[in-house]
């Protein structure tokens, strides 16, 4: 059984408007926040300062792993026909200790869904604390590059850079960040949406 998809539209922008889809875990959903201060919503207030008009739908899912997201990405594509798909998954896979082989293969079911659909794709990649081993906690970074090279998508190394080793910026669980860390999250990924959205309209 397929999972029952939820989502946020950020904006009340109609249907018709072009849609970014904002695909990931909970470093994307605004777990322990306001919602309103995820970097989510910030994304969605930038494009509309920027003017762009486009819609931000956040389809992220505390907890998700790579494999929940293969399984329900043909339902995010079919329900929001995205045109830019905003991939933030493996953190939970990493924490879990899953083989990065199978987390590849996930991830390679997302992008070509994704692609196939038309939609432009840019990935966050994700780091593991190094008590997971040095060997596991490449071979799990090196998943990202290797499919974003493969598919020619962009992507960051590290979303959570500048973040992570900061209290000031996470929650009290170590794991995720708090709302004075959401502006740097999206200054992290910006560049990478931008360049997929083009330039805005005049």
């Amino acid at each position: 059984m397929l999972p029952i998809l939820s989502a946020i539209t950020v904006n009340g922008y109609g249907a018709d408007a072009p849609t970014v889809l904002i695909f990931g875990d909970s470093l994307s959903s605004g777990y322990g926040i306001d919602v309103d201060r995820s970097w989510a919503a910030l994304l969605q207030s930038r494009l509309t300062d920027q003017g762009y008009e486009h819609r931000v739908v956040n389809a992220s899912i505390s907890g998700d792993t790579t494999e929940g997201g293969a399984a329900r990405i043909d339902q995010a594509i079919a329900r929001f026909r995205p045109s830019v798909i905003i991939l933030e998954l493996g953190g939970n896979d990493g924490l879990r200790g899953f083989p990065p082989a199978r987390m590849r293969g996930n991830l390679e079911k997302i992008v070509t869904a994704s692609k196939d659909s038309g939609a432009a794709v840019v990935l966050l990649g994700i780091r593991i604390p190094s008590n997971y081993g040095a060997r596991y906690t490449q071979l799990f970074e090196d998943v990202y590059r290797e499919i974003a090279e493969t598919h020619s998508i962009s992507w960051i190394e590290f979303f959570m850079e500048g973040v992570a080793r900061n209290e000031e910026l996470m929650q009290k669980d170590g794991i995720h960040p708090n709302a004075a860390a959401q502006p740097l999250l999206l200054d992290n990924a910006w560049p990478i949406i931008r360049d997929a959205l083009g330039p805005a309209a005049d």
